[in-house]
């Protein structure tokens, strides 16, 4: 669905050639773990200073506090250019979207078909049932998610048959994710982007 950039004659595996591993997502992450393990460092110096103004910090503190600072600098420039050529597969999106979206959708099905005057109990357990039944099917034989036909073929569901279509549409099970996406670029993305203008533009190269 997501993918770091991969140069055209990048190599993700000695063994596979196959392979795109995530290389710079995997330098950010080793990364961080050195800066995340040299924030202890500091604490345990402070535990033994108790603020005094002793010298037993002094060697400690020349390496750990540029060293961390070099190392999330590092990071940061890995992160800038991930972001930069992030690579995004709408299709492969889509396909896993529809493949889930059936299940996703069932407890609106039920809830839609009761409003119609379905029986409840009985509706929860033909869903439950197909759902169990359109599982087993997936998993052990790799067969397409059927769940809607079983749906449609059930009388009992024939009541919400004209609205099935309007119910799986994608864009009712998002949420409040538009809203969150544009309230994040005014609220926190062009503040940050206006009081920083003067690093736009700034470039890293990266080779892996």
């Amino acid at each position: 669905e997501v993918e770091e950039p991969f140069g055209k004659k990048q190599i993700g595996s000695s063994a596979m050639p196959y392979k795109r591993n995530p290389m710079r997502s995997e330098r950010v992450a080793s990364l961080a773990r050195y800066i995340i393990c040299n924030g202890l460092n500091t604490d345990l110096t402070s535990s033994v200073q108790w603020f005094e103004r002793t010298l037993d910090d002094s060697a400690n503190r020349r390496l750990v506090l540029p060293e961390m600072f070099v190392a999330t600098d590092a990071m940061l420039d890995i992160v800038l250019g991930i972001v930069r050529d992030l690579t995004v597969y709408p299709k492969v999106i889509e396909k896993r979207v529809n493949e889930e979206l059936p299940f996703l959708a069932s407890e609106s099905i039920l809830m839609e078909a009761v409003k119609a005057g379905g029986n409840r109990q009985n509706l929860h357990e033909k869903i439950r049932k197909y759902s169990m039944e359109t599982i087993t099917l997936v998993k052990e034989e790799g067969a397409d998610n059927d769940f809607i036909e079983r749906v449609k073929k059930d009388e009992d569901f024939s009541i919400i048959k004209d609205r099935l279509d309007d119910i799986l549409k994608p864009k009712n099970f998002i949420g409040r994710a538009p809203k969150q996406v544009t309230e994040y670029i005014s609220e926190v993305s062009k503040p940050m982007l206006r009081k920083f203008k003067k690093l736009l533009g700034v470039n890293t190269e990266f080779k892996v």
